[in-house]
This record gives C-alpha cells, structure tokens and sequence, in this order.
C-alpha cells in the first residue's frame, strides 16, 4: 500500500522537480540578457585616434568636429545647458527648419519689411529682413513648420500711429489673413508668430486675444507678470545697434571698476539704485545719462574698465544695456523680477552673468564683493564665448542672434500638436 502512495507521489515531485528547474533556467537567461544589455549600453566608446571620423550612437551620421565644438575651437559646455543636444538641434534646424511668410500686406506702409536697422529696437529690423532673404524661408506653406505674420508695430510708430489704431490696424490684419488662408485655423494659430521688439507692439496685439493666447510671440519685454508665456513665447535679445566700439574681452586686467550704471531713472528699481549707490566710491553709479559734452564714447568706454554693469529694468524689464554690456565684455548684472531672458532655456546665465531679484540692490556692493577673482575671470572667459548669440547680422551669421532666435522657434514648433 506504502508503495503504491510513494508511486503515486513520485509524479507530483518529478513535476515539481522540472517546473523550479525552467524558472531557475529563465531566471539565469533573463539575468544574462540585462548584463548583456547593460554593458552594450554603458561602455564607452572605444578609443579613436585624432582626426578620425566618429558616429552618433543611433544616427548612422558620422560627427564632425563642430558637433561637440564651436568653430572657434573652444568648448560650449559651460555656457549652455546641454552642448550635445544644442549642437544636434541647431544642425537638424538648419537642414529642416522652413517658415513660410504671409505675402499680404502693403511694404510701404507696416507690413513686411523692416522700418530701420539701427537704434534701440534693430533687433525687429533685422529679425524682418534677414528671414526673408535667409534659407529658412520657404514659398510653399504646405512645406512649413511655422507661419510669419509680417506686420510691424515699430513701422507704424515711426509713423505717429495712435496705440488705438495699433489695435484696429493688427486685428484687421490678422483676421484677414485667418477668413482668407485655412492655416491659422488648423492650429487657432499656434503654429503662427510675430515679433515686436518695442512694447507697443505687446499692446497693440491685445485687440486679439487669441493671438496673445495661441500664437508664438517673439518679443523685447517677456516678462511674466504681463502675459508671458516662456514655454510657448521667445524673448527677443533688445540689441543697440551698431555698436560704437569694437567688443571687448579678455581684457579683466583693465577692469579696476567694480561696478558701473548710467541712466534715466525711468523705474522705481532705478531710483533706488540712484539714491542708494551714486555716492559710493567704489561703485560708478551715475544719476543720469553722461552727457556727450563729457567727450567722446565716454559712455561706452566705461564699460570696458568695469567687471561688473548693472542692468535694472526701465519702462520694461529688459534694456538694451545687457547687449552693451556683453559686447564690451562687462559681466551683466540682472536686476529685474519676471524676466525671461533671451535663450534662457539654452544658455545657463549663471555662467557669464549675475541674476539678482530687484530686492538685492540694497546689498549690491556686498554682493559683488564676495565674488572672487577667480570667478570673475571665470564670468569674463564665458562671455567672451557667448557674444557672438547677441549680435545681429546681415545676411546672419551661424550662431549670431537671428539663427539663436530662429532656434528658439524650432524648438517651439515641436510643441504644436495638430
């Protein structure tokens, strides 16, 4: 009896015995297969001697040396959140980007070209005229990523245009080009931008609030607390140009000053860093503009023996004294709340600039102070790197502020959903 229950049981162990057996089996096979995986994935590339050309992991294309390097030879990683994929980006941008410029409008009056390419506001000048004579433009909509809409607020201040008739004259405009053309209501004009770099520009499109809300707005004044929106809109880099003296850098040995402000008082933060700073002995805060009868360049020439110029906000939070500041080889110091500052998500400001909150002013000098020569040299060296994305071109130049504004619109564009 014994024996025929131990027969009866032998199977049941056998089947035991054999299922733990293909577990363990699988288990060995599943662990060999992640250690095999995890080294094809996390070993370094083998070495390749100078010269020789190398692939990108995945693309088949194989990397050239200004992939991971500027043209100039010197290295991007400090100054940009992440070189690889900025440089990657901006080659896929510059094969595949086409916008498509709506031809309405009369040129004579404030549509499609450009009112000037100097003062404070050249940045929409050039912005204008280098996008439709550069090789992002294309005459087939079916081919674009992005639509222009090709009206200047600048041009119509230049011509005493009332803010009213701003307002009238941009809704007019854009609701033609929606009740005329079937893009704009594919997206309700997402896919859709324009640029102003004068603030009236800002107002004179409130008329329309789903253009405010839906379309991509490349402004001078992206400032958050007046409606913008910095995964969706673009700051535009407020340039004076053309600049009235040769850029500096890689001069920290002529730079004695440890700080410098000249201008109008035109903002509560203004004023304030006037009363607090214009006696002090260290800091060069003048209490107004220099004027000219001082001699020549005066202005300008003190931005070369300063380390540090101070850039509070005006009439707006951006000013074109952070360009100056750059191309003279000044380190920018940022004193305005809500900023969006032009390539905040590509450059890290922090590596060439210091960003303070309007209540710092008080401990400006405190502040400045503690950083060392050491970092200093190390701010300078890195906007000497980064200069060349706040200058304006034309035809443009790769890297200069049109193709750096042209790649923030990339990257807006893949954000559209259709």
């Amino acid at each position: 009896m014994s024996s025929v229950k131990q027969n009866q049981q032998q199977p049941s162990f056998n089947s035991i015995f054999s299922l733990r057996c293909s577990l363990l089996t699988l288990a060995i096979l599943t662990l060999f297969s992640f250690t095999y995986l995890s080294l094809q994935y996390s070993t370094p590339s083998p070495q390749v001697p100078d010269g020789a050309p190398k692939l990108l992991g995945g693309t088949g294309r194989i990397e050239q040396e200004d992939d991971v390097v500027g043209n100039d030879g010197d290295e991007f990683g400090d100054v940009y959140h992440s070189p690889r994929v900025f440089k990657l980006n901006f080659a896929e941008m510059e094969k595949n980007f086409k916008v498509y410029i709506y031809p309405d409008g009369d040129p004579k009056t404030f549509y499609q070209t450009p009112r000037k390419l100097t003062g404070k506001y050249a940045s929409e000048g050039y912005f204008f005229q280098n996008i439709k004579e550069g090789r992002f433009r294309t005459l087939d909509p079916d081919q674009a990523h992005l639509f222009f809409i090709p009206i200047s607020c600048h041009k119509m201040r230049g011509k005493g245009t009332s803010y009213e008739n701003m307002t009238i004259i941009v809704q007019n405009y854009v609701e033609s080009l929606i009740s005329k053309y079937p893009y704009w209501n594919r997206t309700l004009g997402a896919d859709h931008f324009f640029v102003t770099c004068h603030d009236v520009g800002v107002r004179a499109t409130e008329g329309l609030p789903l253009l405010v809300k839906n379309s991509i707005r490349a402004v001078c004044s992206p400032s958050y607390d007046v409606g913008f929106i910095p995964h969706k809109d673009v700051a535009l880099p407020q340039v004076l140009q053309p600049f009235a003296l040769p850029a500096g850098g890689n001069d920290v040995e002529n730079r004695t000053t440890l700080g410098f402000w000249a201008g109008h008082r035109n903002s509560k933060i203004r004023v304030i860093l006037a009363r607090v700073w214009e006696n002090d002995t260290e800091l060069d805060i003048s209490n107004n503009r220099i004027s000219r009868a001082t001699g020549h360049l005066v202005y300008q020439k003190r931005f070369y023996r300063s380390k540090f110029c101070i850039c509070p906000g005006g009439s707006q939070v951006n000013s074109a004294r952070i360009a100056d500041s750059i191309h003279y080889g000044c380190i920018p110091v940022i004193l305005s709340n809500y900023y969006d500052l032009p390539f905040n998500d590509i450059l890290d400001w922090r590596k060439f600039a210091v960003v303070l909150k309007e209540s710092d002013v008080y401990q400006l000098k405190q502040i400045l102070k503690k950083i060392s020569q050491d970092e200093f040299v190390t701010l300078h060296n890195n906007l000497v790197k980064i200069q060349k994305h706040f200058q304006w071109n034309s035809p443009p130049v790769r890297y200069d502020a049109f193709y750096m504004v042209m790649y923030d619109l990339w990257l807006r564009h893949h954000t559209i959903q259709y």
